[in-house]
């Protein structure tokens, strides 16, 4: 899986899971680069988000890296957020590591977000006007 944070310009590419286990140095990474940019900490995401996210990647067919908009936000950062926007929720499973807003260069985020519904993920948000489709490993729903 290639992965570039959109804030940081951090970067992971490669193997997360092999030979039937997820690979832990790998998740540290990928980690480190979903983190919460106003953080110097990480916090750990849940692994079942990068398997949603290499489903809708190899199912388009794409090679070109996310760009991650958000991934990790720490209940602060999701509570200034929310005061600023209605579209923020204030149980996001952002704050679980659950959730990552994403989109792929080159790519038309309507049918990203259609094809990630039609697969039933998880949850799945199209923001159109920010160009990015919100991916969770929560329950399938969309928005």
């Amino acid at each position: 899986m290639s992965i570039q944070r959109v804030q940081t310009g951090e970067t992971f590419d490669g193997v997360y899971w092999g030979e039937g286990r997820y690979d832990r140095d790998a998740l540290r990474r990928l980690d480190w680069v979903f983190r919460d940019p106003s953080m110097e900490e990480a916090t750990p995401m849940d692994p079942r988000l990068f398997d949603a996210l290499h489903t809708v990647a190899r199912r388009l067919d794409a090679t070109e890296a996310f760009q991650v908009v958000s991934g990790y936000r720490a209940p602060e950062t999701n509570a200034a957020r929310a005061q600023v926007s209605r579209r923020v929720s204030r149980v996001s499973l952002h704050m679980s590591g659950m959730a990552a807003d994403v989109r792929l260069p080159g790519r038309d985020s309507t049918a990203m977000a259609r094809l990630a519904a039609e697969m039933q993920v998880g949850g799945v948000g199209l923001y159109r006007r920010d160009g990015f489709v919100h991916l969770d490993c929560g329950p399938a729903r969309r928005w």
